[in-house]
C-alpha cells in the first residue's frame, strides 16, 4: 500500500513538473501575443513586441524589440522604443490565476516627448490606458483565448538609463534631449492580489509620465531650448543673409517662433 502511495506521489509531482514546463514553454508566445494584440487596444496606438526568449528552467524572459507608437494627432512616429527588456517570472506562478513577476528590468528605453494643444503624447496615450481598464471594459477579452483570465502581481519594476527626446519641429535637425531620472516601483498590483494588464500598464505608464513631467526634467529640456535660442540669435552664414532680408513682419513672425521655442516648457 505504501509503495502504491509513493508511486502515486511521485506521479503527481511529475505531472506538476511537466505542467510548469510546458506553461513557460508557452509564456513567450502568450506574452508576445497580448502584447501586440491587446495593446494596441489600450494605448490606442501601434504597439510592437518582436520576439520572447524564455528560460524555461529559470524562468528568466527576454522581451526583443519594443516599440510604442504615437497616438493620432502627433507627429513624431514613436513614443517609446525599447531593445530589450529582462524578465523573472516566478515559474510556480504560472499555471496560476496570477503570474508573479519577481521583477522587470527596461534598461536604456528612447523616449520622444511631444506637446501640443495643451496636452502631450503620453498624457494621451495614459487616458487611454485609464479608460481601457475601467470597469465594464471588455479587458479579457481583448486579451484573447491565451490570456484570458490571467492577473499580474510585479514585485519589483525597474525602467533605468533612459533617455527623453524632446519633439520641437521648428528645431529642424538639432536634438534636444536629456537623461530619464530611474523609475523603481515595488509590488504593483499586489494590493488586489493581482491586476489585469491594462491596470499594470497604467500604474507604470503614470509613474512615467509623472517623471517625464517632473521638474528636473523640464529643467534640464528647458536648459537645452535657451541653449538653443542663443545659437539661434547667432546665426552665420547663408542662413544670416536670409533672415537679413526678411520684411519687418516676417521677422517679428520668426521672433515668435524663437520665443515658442525658449519657452514651450514653460510653466
Amino acid at each position: 500500500m505504501k509503495k502504491w502511495i509513493f508511486i502515486g506521489g511521485g506521479a503527481v509531482v511529475v505531472i506538476i513538473i511537466i505542467a510548469v514546463v510546458v506553461g513557460l514553454s508557452n509564456l513567450g508566445p502568450i506574452i508576445k501575443h497580448v502584447v501586440n494584440a491587446y495593446g494596441p487596444q489600450m494605448t490606442k496606438t501601434e504597439v510592437r513586441l518582436e520576439d520572447v526568449d524564455i528560460s524555461i528552467f529559470s524562468g528568466k524572459a527576454k522581451l526583443k524589440d519594443f516599440y510604442l507608437g504615437n497616438p493620432k494627432g502627433f507627429k513624431s512616429p514613436q513614443a517609446m522604443r525599447v531593445g530589450s527588456i529582462n524578465v523573472d517570472v516566478d515559474e510556480k506562478s504560472v499555471t496560476g490565476d496570477t503570474i508573479i513577476i519577481d521583477r522587470i528590468e527596461v534598461v536604456g528605453p528612447e523616449i520622444t516627448y511631444e506637446k501640443i494643444r495643451g496636452t502631450d503624447n503620453f498624457r494621451t496615450i495614459l487616458n487611454n490606458v485609464k479608460a481601457s481598464a475601467s470597469p465594464g471594459e471588455p479587458s479579457k477579452k481583448s486579451a484573447g483565448k491565451q490570456g484570458e483570465g490571467k492577473k499580474l502581481l510585479i514585485k519589483d519594476f525597474i525602467m533605468r538609463q533612459g533617455k527623453v527626446n524632446l519633439a520641437v519641429s521648428m528645431v529642424g535637425e538639432k536634438t534636444i534631449s536629456a537623461s530619464l531620472p530611474d523609475i523603481h516601483l515595488k509590488d504593483v498590483g499586489k494590493e488586489k492580489g493581482g491586476a489585469s494588464p491594462a491596470e499594470v500598464f497604467e500604474k507604470i505608464f503614470a509613474a512615467l509620465h509623472k517623471q517625464i513631467t517632473s521638474p528636473a526634467m523640464t529643467d534640464m529640456l528647458n536648459k537645452e531650448l535657451k541653449a538653443l535660442g542663443t545659437s539661434l540669435d547667432a546665426v552665420s552664414g547663408e542662413a544670416k543673409k536670409q533672415l537679413e532680408s526678411l520684411g519687418t513682419g516676417e521677422k517679428k513672425n520668426m521672433e515668435k517662433v524663437t520665443d515658442k521655442v525658449k519657452g514651450l516648457l514653460g510653466k
